[in-house]
C-alpha cells in the first residue's frame, strides 16, 4: 500500500456495506463486523478495490447509526473494536481497503457532551458545543426552517430554549465553532487511522458550519419538496430552489477540510476522503476537492437521471465539467443506503446496463451492497418500518427502509441465511431467487455479470483520465471511446445497430451480437467492443 503517482482511490471500485443489513454472524437479527468478515472471500470474488463501512459506532440507532453517542467506540450490536481491527487486517491480506463512515454535523441527543448541555444553563460553555436558541416575542420559533425529516429544525428543551438539528430531533447539529469539536473529531480521525482504515466517507460534509439561523427562509415547503429525491421535479425547478438553501455550503467547512487534509497527509499511505456534498450550482462541489482539501466528491445526479441517452450524457459531461478545473475525476453511484434501488427505480435490465457502461467511465464507482444481485426495493408493511422519515411524517413519506432490508444468501434457509433470528427488517419471499446461492448457480446472473465486469475493468483499461463521444444518428443510444474501447448504451425500448467492426468484449445481456462490421444491442443493453 505504498504511495503510487495516481492515488489507489482516483479510478476504484468501493463497495458500501450497511452493516446491520449484510449478514448476521450471531442470532439477534442485525449484521455484525464478524459476520462481514466471514463475507470477505466473497467480496474478494466481487473484484473490487475497496469498502466503505456505514457506522457501526456506539449509537441509540435512532437512524441506523447516523446518531452517533461515541464516535471512537464500536457499538456492542456490531462487535467490538477487536472484531474492526481482525475485519481490516483481514480485508487488506486480500488487497481491500476499508473506508468507514464519519458523522461530523450532528451527534445523537444520548452523546455525553449533549447530556450535559442539557443540565446546563443558557449559554453555557456546554451549550456552545451546539446551535441553542431562544424564540423571540414575533415568533415562536427561532426560524422556519424544516427539518430534512420532515418537521421544524428546532426542538424545545424543558428550560424553554431550542435547540437546532437539521435531521431527526434525536441528532443536534454540532457548532463547528467550538475549539473542542474540532479537537474531538481531529482525535477521532487519528483513532480511526491507527487502527488502519483507508479513508472516510463523511457525512452531510456541507453542512457542518451554520450561518444566519435567525432568518427565515421564503419557501420552506418546497425547498423541502427540492431536497427529497423521492419526489419528481424539473431539474432546472430543482436546482432553482436548492440554490437557496440556507445551511448548507457555507464558506467555513472549507477550512475545516484544510486542517483534516494536514493530518491525511501526515500518514505514509494514501488516505482517501469521499464528501457527501450536494450544493447548488452543483460547480460549488469542485471546491471540496481542490489540492488542499478532500479526495472526491459524490456525484448524486445519476441517482435521478432517467433512463434515456440524452439525459445520461447531460449528467455524465457535467461531472467531468465541474471537476475539471481542479484536476478531479467524478465518482459514480446508482444507489445508496438513503436512496431507492437502482433496479427499482429505472428496471434491472436497465441498471445493468447502466452499471456496464459506467464502469468503463474514468473515476470512481461506488456499488451498494445488492446491487450486485440486482435486488429492487423491498415492500414493507408500515408496522415494520423504522426509518425516522416515515415516524416523523406520520408516514405521509415512507422513508428508506425499502433499500435497507438484509441481504438474501441461502434460498433454502430460514430468512435466507441472512441470520438464525428474526430479521431486524422482513426479506421478501420473491428474492428466493436472487439469493446469492441462485445467482452462484447461474452464469448469466446479475452476481456474474458484476464479476465479469470489474474482471474486465482491471483489464481492460488503464489511467485514461478521458473519453471522446461519438455521434450515434440516434437520440436514444449512446456511445463514447476511452482508449482503444467503444461504449455503447441502448437506451431504448427496441433494438438498435451500430457499425462498428470491433471484437465484444463484455456485454450487459446475452442477446448482443456482432458480426465483424455491425453491432445489435437489444433494449436497455450495452457493450464494449475492442476498436479494430
Amino acid at each position: 500500500m505504498n504511495r503510487v503517482a495516481e492515488p489507489w482511490w482516483s479510478q476504484s471500485v468501493i463497495y458500501q456495506i450497511y452493516p446491520r443489513s449484510f449478514f448476521d454472524s450471531g442470532s439477534d437479527g442485525e449484521g455484525d463486523l464478524n459476520g462481514i468478515t466471514s463475507k470477505v472471500s466473497y467480496l474478494a470474488s466481487l473484484g473490487i478495490d475497496a469498502i466503505w463501512l456505514s457506522p457501526f459506532y456506539q449509537s441509540p440507532n435512532k437512524d441506523g447509526g447516523y446518531d452517533v453517542s461515541d464516535p471512537r467506540a464500536v457499538d456492542p450490536r456490531f462487535g467490538t473494536i477487536a472484531d474492526f481491527q481482525r475485519l481490516v487486517d483481514l480485508c487488506h491480506e486480500n488487497q481491500i481497503r476499508v473506508i468507514v463512515d464519519l458523522v461530523p454535523n450532528h451527534f445523537s441527543d444520548q452523546h455525553r457532551w449533549f447530556q450535559e448541555a442539557l443540565n446546563s444553563p443558557s449559554g453555557s460553555p456546554a451549550r456552545k458545543k451546539f446551535h441553542f436558541r431562544k424564540s423571540s416575542p414575533a415568533k415562536e420559533l427561532p426560524n422556519n426552517w424544516i427539518s430534512l425529516f420532515g418537521g421544524p429544525v428546532w426542538t424545545q428543551t424543558p428550560d424553554g430554549e431550542y435547540y437546532l438539528h437539521l435531521f431527526d430531533k434525536s441528532q443536534p447539529d454540532l457548532n463547528w465553532e467550538s475549539s473542542e469539536v474540532r479537537g474531538d473529531f481531529e482525535q477521532t480521525l487519528k483513532f480511526w487511522l491507527d487502527h488502519g482504515v483507508d479513508g472516510f466517507r463523511i457525512d452531510v460534509a456541507h453542512g457542518l458550519v451554520k450561518e444566519n439561523l435567525d432568518e427565515d427562509h421564503q419557501a420552506p415547503q418546497a425547498l423541502s419538496s427540492a431536497l427529497r429525491l423521492d419526489i419528481a421535479m424539473d431539474p432546472k425547478e430543482r436546482s432553482s430552489i436548492l440554490s437557496t438553501v440556507p445551511f448548507f455550503n457555507r464558506s467555513g467547512v472549507h477550512e475545516i477540510y484544510r486542517s483534516w487534509r494536514k493530518i491525511f497527509d501526515s500518514y505514509e499511505r494514501d488516505v482517501v476522503s469521499v464528501a457527501e456534498v450536494w450544493v447548488h450550482p452543483p460547480e460549488e462541489a469542485a471546491k471540496y476537492v481542490r489540492p488542499d482539501e478532500l479526495s472526491q466528491v459524490f456525484n448524486f445526479d445519476l441517482l435521478t437521471t432517467p433512463f434515456e441517452a440524452n439525459s445520461l450524457r447531460h449528467s455524465i459531461e457535467s461531472a467531468f465539467s465541474i471537476l475539471k478545473p481542479v484536476g478531479a475525476l467524478p465518482t459514480w453511484a446508482l444507489s445508496n443506503h438513503d436512496s431507492p434501488r437502482v433496479a427499482s427505480r429505472i428496471g434491472v435490465l436497465e441498471s445493468q446496463a447502466l452499471f456496464v457502461t459506467l464502469l468503463a467511465l474514468p473515476g470512481s464507482l461506488y456499488i451498494y451492497n445488492g446491487q450486485e444481485l440486482s435486488l429492487p426495493d423491498a415492500e414493507i408493511a408500515d408496522q415494520y418500518r423504522q426509518d425516522p422519515v416515515f415516524v416523523r411524517t406520520n408516514g405521509e413519506q415512507k422513508g428508506r427502509d425499502g433499500a435497507r432490508v438484509p441481504l438474501p444468501w441461502k434460498s433454502d434457509e430460514p430468512h435466507f441465511g441472512f441470520t438464525q433470528g428474526n430479521p431486524w427488517l422482513p426479506i421478501p419471499e420473491s428474492w428466493r431467487e436472487l439469493s446469492v446461492d441462485k445467482q452462484e448457480a447461474d452464469r448469466e446472473s446479475s452476481l456474474h455479470l458484476y464479476r465479469r465486469a470489474l474482471k474486465a475493468r482491471r483489464n481492460t483499461f488503464r489511467d485514461e483520465r478521458e473519453i471522446t463521444w461519438c455521434e450515434t444518428g440516434h437520440a436514444d443510444l449512446l456511445a463514447f471511446e476511452r482508449g482503444d474501447v467503444l461504449v455503447i448504451l441502448n437506451a431504448s425500448k427496441v433494438e438498435k445497430s451500430y457499425p462498428v467492426p470491433g471484437e465484444l468484449l463484455l456485454s450487459s445481456g446475452s442477446g448482443i451480437t456482432s458480426d465483424g462490421n455491425e453491432i445489435k444491442l437489444p433494449a436497455a443493453t450495452a457493450c464494449w467492443v475492442a476498436l479494430a
